[in-house]
């Protein structure tokens, strides 16, 4: 338990790198389907900066998802 009252949230120390790996690949896929919802009412130089983070959060999710076969691979 955390006894810093400012601490909302905390990684568990002892979860999993295929817990993590997981999360983090959920994570990413959330942003970038939010992101695009967002671009859709977005127009001109705002709807581009959220397009171009759109890109950044799909290569997160290209690398974690790598990353996630690499270390927890599912069997086939």
């Amino acid at each position: 338990m955390v006894n810093d009252p400012s601490t909302l949230f905390i990684v568990t120390p002892d979860a999993s790198n295929e817990t993590l790996i997981t999360n983090s690949y959920e994570t990413f896929t959330s942003v970038s389907a939010l992101l695009l919802d967002l671009s859709d009412d977005l127009n001109g130089k705002h709807r581009d900066i959220a397009l171009a983070i759109h890109q950044l959060s799909e290569l997160g999710t290209l690398m974690t998802a790598k990353l996630l076969d690499r270390e927890a691979p599912c069997p086939r």
